[in-house]
């Protein structure tokens, strides 16, 4: 979402390197690059002004720390202002005891707010807290049908031991509409009944219009008044930008909202919403949708999106990803065979499927220090990995223990069986081959033996990584190779 936000930034952070002091005028010279970047992203007026002044204020003749450069103080400051532009934010959502924590949920039709609340219920699942959803929305049609398909969609699909039971009134609903006092009864009921159940969350997914009205509101006020949920989320679709904005400033001045959950993040758009939101509402972002995926939800954290702005990336995100998808227990088991050099296609193929469900390939090279700028013009070829999976699944359990066993007739049966060239079946088990020897080493290493090692392995083979084509250091169309200051200290020598 904030790929072009991420370069104007880094452009304006590099014409700061080379000086001794940041100076009022490269200061100002370097924030009229941000003010131009941040409109164009659609960040409110009155947000860019005063995020820009502040940082001004705050920059000019500050000393630059002995061990950063400027561009890098730079950096640091820019990375605390956005922190207090979007934050601060307490992230998950607070539970009551005894339960049922009653969550309602409104927006305006076509902002995602039915697949959200399957999104909220799969989050309660994989925490252990039993959910009931509760159908509100009598207004549009299907829309009990399509939450009730939500509701068993979650139960079958989302991880966790916990259960999402659905409740709703199909007979409640006209095709013409209904007045405000049927949804409250509905959702009065479906309160009852998540009583009975035990439930420790019931989600009130209410009814939205194509635009705010009095109908819409008095219905939702109407809901507020008596049932007196605990906290109220306001779902608004992050491609339509500043209108965002101003959708959830009405819903707040209304409702008073909790908070915000931002829908369609992962789309290519200019992000201006998830800046402006808690500046203008007052509400802070609470959740953001990543992807179309029950699981594609993630809490929000003010640091860890201004670090992927920068070009600081996201590692603690990106663990928390690798520990939804494989047990400490898994980890620790895989980590071992690793040590001994046994590892096989069949775990290899299985930690394959684990990144696959941690979300698309570039979205987590983005999440790595320094990857984000570098991802700017690669291609990554999903299908490459798919691919890769339809090699190993053509082998024999035999062959997927042993790759040594791949002879020429194995290796054209395989190929043949995957859609695929030999010579495709041939670079996968070499590559495998690298890599097991490679780990077994790197077993007994310290971390620098490991980065060595790591860098060796590239080295040897620059398309390690399948299916990315055009990222420096990775080989494939676009790749650059790594000099060291001694080779263009050498080059500049011979130059003169």
């Amino acid at each position: 979402m904030f790929e072009t936000l991420s370069d104007r930034f880094d452009d304006a952070f590099r014409s700061l390197s080379g000086r001794g002091r940041i100076s009022e005028d490269n200061v100002r010279e370097a924030m009229r690059e941000v003010r131009t970047a941040l409109l164009e992203a659609d960040v409110h007026l009155d947000v860019v002004k005063a995020f820009c002044d502040s940082i001004v204020d705050e920059s000019i003749g500050a000393d630059i720390t002995k061990s950063l450069k400027p561009g890098q103080e730079m950096i640091g400051i820019v990375h605390k202002k956005l922190i207090e532009l979007v934050g601060p934010v307490e992230p998950g959502v607070m539970m009551v005891d005894p339960g049922p924590t009653i969550i309602m949920m409104c927006g305006l039709q076509g902002s995602g707010k039915t697949t959200t609340c399957g999104k909220i219920a799969a989050y309660f699942k994989q925490r252990g807290k039993n959910t009931m959803l509760a159908a509100a929305d009598l207004q549009r049609p299907a829309a009990v049908e399509q939450l009730k398909i939500v509701a068993e969609q979650v139960q079958d699909e989302a991880r966790g031991n916990a259960t999402v039971s659905f409740y709703g009134e199909p007979d409640k609903c006209a095709e013409y509409g209904q007045a405000i006092g049927v949804a409250v009864g509905v959702c009065q009921r479906a309160l009852v009944e998540a009583k009975k159940q035990r439930a420790d969350v019931l989600i009130l997914d209410t009814a939205g219009r194509l635009h705010i009205n009095d109908e819409l509101m008095n219905e939702l006020e109407g809901i507020n008044r008596t049932i007196k949920p605990h906290q109220i989320y306001l779902v608004v679709d992050a491609m339509i930008g500043q209108d965002a904005v101003n959708s959830a400033k009405e819903f707040n001045d209304r409702l008073e909202i909790d908070g915000v959950i931002l829908t369609k993040f992962d789309s290519d758009t200019r992000g201006g919403a998830a800046l402006s939101v808690k500046q203008v509402t007052g509400a802070p972002i609470k959740f953001i949708g990543t992807g179309e995926r029950f699981d594609a939800l993630e809490e929000f954290h003010p640091e860890r999106m201004a670090g992927r702005i920068l070009g600081m990336g996201d590692v603690v995100s990106l663990v928390e990803k690798a520990q939804m998808e494989v047990s400490e227990e898994e980890a620790e088991a895989m980590a071992e065979k690793m040590a001994k050099g046994q590892l096989s296609m069949d775990d290899f193929l299985k930690q394959l499927r684990s990144i696959r469900r941690m979300g698309p390939m570039k979205q987590l090279l983005g999440m790595l220090p320094g990857v984000g700028s570098a991802l700017k013009n690669v291609e990554v070829d999903e299908k490459q990995l798919d691919r890769l999976e339809g090699i190993v699944n053509s082998m024999t359990p035999r062959e997927r223990n042993d790759v040594k066993l791949l002879k020429k007739s194995r290796v054209r049966r395989i190929s043949q069986g995957s859609g695929t060239q030999p010579a495709d079946v041939n670079k996968l088990t070499k590559q495998f081959g690298m890599m097991s020897k490679m780990t077994q080493q790197m077993a007994g290493m310290g971390m620098g033996g490991r980065i060595k090692a790591m860098r060796e392995l590239q080295r040897t083979d620059p398309n390690l990584i399948p299916g990315i084509k055009g990222m420096p250091g990775l080989g494939g169309k676009g790749s650059t190779k790594t000099v060291s200051v001694k080779q263009q200290y050498k080059k500049r020598k011979k130059r003169k």
